[in-house]
């Protein structure tokens, strides 16, 4: 869970949608949200989605002393319903430190249908998030990640495969 985000981190914006961005994630196997919300450590929303379909969400604060790999149990309240007890891992992107957190398959149109976030930890508030024009950047996410799945049509074919694999003498050219 923890070992993807990095790479993603590392991708600049494709896109930008309102508040939000959209990139392709480093390793090619889906793509990703992002939202800045200014205030005391900058935090940084990211919703990522995979090509296999699962999902991750990241959140950063520059504020932030969790310990990378600590395993911690927050609240997650979305205004369309919510993961309570639910499981996370304490993270370090580049000195800025947060939690990431995977969901059900459903998770990313329950975030797209929602009008904020607010995650606890126990009663604590740990960060109330707007998530105005998340049902816009979840669509185009949806999208993008599609472009990405293995076979999806403008995805690069395998190099092994020859242009015309019938044609003869060209049984060992391919596309590359």
């Amino acid at each position: 869970m923890a070992t993807a985000l990095p790479a993603s981190a590392q991708t600049a914006p494709k896109k930008t949608l309102g508040a939000w961005s959209l990139a392709v994630s480093r390793d090619g196997q889906g793509c990703f949200v992002t939202r800045r919300f200014d205030g005391p450590g900058e935090t940084v929303l990211m919703l990522g989605l995979d090509s296999d379909g699962s999902n991750h969400l990241t959140i950063l604060n520059g504020n932030w002393s969790i310990v990378p790999k600590q395993a911690l149990t927050l609240e997650f309240r979305l205004s369309r319903g919510g993961y309570g007890d639910h499981a996370a891992i304490g993270i370090d992107v580049d000195g800025t430190r947060g939690f990431v957190a995977t969901f059900e398959p459903r998770f990313p149109d329950h975030f797209a249908a929602s009008e904020r976030l607010d995650i606890y930890r126990g009663k604590m508030p740990v960060a109330r998030l707007d998530l105005t024009g998340s049902g816009a950047a979840v669509a185009e996410l949806k999208r993008c990640t599609a472009k990405q799945a293995p076979g999806a049509k403008g995805s690069s074919p395998s190099s092994d495969v020859p242009i015309d694999p019938f044609a003869a003498g060209s049984a060992r050219k391919s596309k590359r």
